[in-house]
């Protein structure tokens, strides 16, 4: 690779748009997953292609990681940012509601987290960088959230199960853990909260960029918790 490779799900959304421009900015190749109405929307950056990949295709998502392999000579390492919330206590949560969270939050990670890991083996190195959440954590804020915070606790576990594998010490798995974060989408959710208290997405991206870093190479079982004051 003349410059490391990302793998970015959710390339288009509130994060993810922040993550491409800082990892972009710091030298990466990237290989992005979009929706299709924003198929061009980083045409203007240099060194990367976009693909919409309908991620619960675990085919779909096995292909993108091979194109990602051809097109850009390998890759360093993974972003898996696509995820969804929806509120709801237990004795209001249906079957139907803990299964599209899973697919959302847990599936899309996992399909492409499949192939990952069997490239990284035959490399001997690589890192994926998941998505938890603070309702995963902390039990008093997954009661308000029932089927988020099962499927954001099985990305965590899934993280750990990684991380757990002696043979390939240099696979790692780290986990950003954020509170509220300030996207446009969540501002809209809750017009009348306090954004200050909220957490930019500038400053996950930064994470993000530093997991990624020479120096971030060293960190191992990594679970960031970043709340601010929410």
């Amino acid at each position: 690779m003349s410059n490391k490779n990302i793998i970015i799900s959710g390339a288009a959304g509130g994060l993810g748009r922040d993550v491409v421009r800082k990892l972009s900015d710091s030298g990466f190749a990237l290989s992005l997953v979009v929706d299709e109405k924003n198929i061009n929307l980083y045409n203007s950056l240099p060194d990367q292609f976009s693909e919409a990949v309908d991620l619960l295709d675990e085919k779909a998502a096995t292909a993108f990681v091979e194109k990602a392999i051809t097109t850009k000579g390998g890759i360093y390492g993974a972003v898996l940012l696509v995820g969804g919330y929806a509120p709801g206590e237990l004795e209001n949560t249906a079957d139907t509601d803990i299964r599209k969270m899973i697919d959302l939050n847990f599936f899309t990670a996992f399909h492409l987290v499949k192939p990952l890991l069997a490239y990284f083996e035959k490399q001997g190195a690589g890192q994926i960088i998941l998505v938890g959440s603070k309702a995963a954590l902390v039990a008093s804020e997954g009661a308000k959230s029932f089927a988020y915070a099962l499927s954001k606790a099985m990305v965590i576990s899934l993280a750990d199960m990684i991380n757990a594998n002696k043979k390939y010490p240099k696979i790692t798995a780290s986990v950003i853990v954020p509170s509220i974060m300030d996207t446009p989408l969540n501002r809209s959710a809750m017009p009348d909260a306090d954004f200050t208290k909220w957490v930019p997405t500038k400053d996950v991206a930064e994470a993000i960029n530093f997991i990624l870093s020479d120096a971030g190479s060293n960190l191992r079982h990594t679970v960031l918790k970043i709340y601010n004051e929410s």
